[in-house]
Parts: C-alpha cells; sequence; structure tokens
C-alpha cells in the first residue's frame, strides 16, 4: 500500500492512548506516523526486504509496548508506536498488491520478505496495489477519525498526508509509464540505486 496509508494508519493506531492521555498524544501519534513511514525508507535499497520485519516488529512490539505501560512517558510511548506502526505496515503489504512497477498486472509473486522464514510472503491482493482506490479507502478510513480528534498542529499532518494519497491515486498509472523514461537518466554511480523494474517491468524476479 502507499506511504500514506501507512502512515495514517500508523497514527490511528494511536489514537486510543491519545484519546485517553491527552499529555502523551503528540508522542503516541507521532510515533504512529513514524513507525508507519519508517519502513518504506529502504525504497531504493531492497525494498520491502531492507527495513521490513513482518515477524521480528511484532515480536519486538511485545516489551516495547510492556516498557511504555510500566514506565509511561513520552519517549517509551513514542517508541511502542514506531515499533507497532511499523509491524502493522509489513503486514498490511502482504494484503497488497505484489513489488513490481504495475502492480495491478498481478505478474509478481513478491509482496514482503520474512527474515525468520527466509523468504517472500506472496502478495494477497485484498487491496490490488499501492495506489489503488481501494488503497485510498483504506488511508480515507484511517483519516477519518483522526481528523475529528486529532489536535493542532498535527492536524495539518493528517490533511497532508491524505492530500498526497489521493494525488498518487490518480497519478498513480502515468508514474508507472513515466518511470523507465525518468530513472532510464539517472547518472552513475547512482543508477546503482534504481530498483530494475523502474527500468522494466518485465524484470528478473530473482533481483532485491
Amino acid at each position: 500500500m502507499m506511504l500514506p496509508t501507512h502512515a495514517l494508519v500508523g497514527m490511528a493506531l494511536a489514537l486510543p492512548v491519545a484519546s485517553s492521555f491527552p499529555e502523551l498524544a503528540p508522542a503516541a501519534l507521532m510515533g504512529g506516523f513514524v513507525g508507519g513511514v519508517l519502513p518504506d525508507l529502504d525504497l531504493y535499497a531492497g525494498h520491502r526486504r531492507t527495513l521490513h520485519f513482518p515477524t521480528l516488529y511484532p515480536v519486538a512490539a511485545l516489551p516495547v509496548s510492556l516498557l511504555a505501560l510500566v514506565r509511561p512517558g513520552a519517549v517509551t510511548v513514542a517508541a511502542a508506536f514506531v515499533v507497532l506502526g511499523a509491524g502493522v505496515h509489513c503486514r498490511m503489504d502482504v494484503y497488497g498488491g505484489g513489488l513490481e512497477l504495475r502492480p495491478w498486472e498481478g505478474t509478481s509473486d513478491r509482496a514482503v520478505y520474512d527474515h525468520v522464514a527466509g523468504e517472500w510472503h506472496r502478495p494477497r491482493r485484498l487491496v490490488s496495489y499501492d495506489g489503488s482506490t481501494g488503497d485510498l479507502a483504506v488511508a480515507s478510513a484511517a483519516a477519518a477519525p483522526l481528523l475529528i480528534l486529532v489536535e493542532w498542529p498535527l492536524v495539518p499532518l493528517v490533511v497532508g498526508s491524505l492530500a498526497v494519497g489521493i494525488a498518487y491515486v490518480l497519478l498513480r498509472r502515468r508514474l508507472a509509464s513515466l518511470a523507465p523514461t525518468v530513472f532510464g537518466i539517472v547518472p552513475e554511480p547512482f543508477d546503482r540505486y534504481v530498483p530494475e523494474r523502474y527500468y522494466d517491468d518485465s524484470a528478473d524476479k530473482t533481483r532485491l
């Protein structure tokens, strides 16, 4: 799923704590936002493998969350929601499309790499692909309670994330068509950071 969806879902995870403990709301909400974004920082370095840990994040979430319960504070609460947001991000990607330039074609058998199992999870495509209308529906569902309950100065973050998501959905297929041309002019040595799928959507599935 697209990055704005992950960011908004990460924030939405924090709403129960943010609503019950207003003094911890900024830490919880920002922790969820950062956690939702964190795994996709590997976009140009082994995407959905380098920073995606669909098993390890949930395992790590238990002791970090327990620490936040025992020693509640801005740092511990933020850390708990960073790990929770990252874990949910990775699990959500399993239910989306595959790791390919045009995921609506359904040619990839890779969704997220599981370092514990040593294999790739197959995409289940309950949300057909990142940037689909279904993806936007998930983002909107996460944004709705946030827009009602979140206070300034975090409201612009929610609105901005949703706006970016809408723009991405509108441009998603056009961006896929432009990618081979745009990334084809990336000079050396920076071209090694461009995923092969950006050059050719029929890229070798053994590549990361």
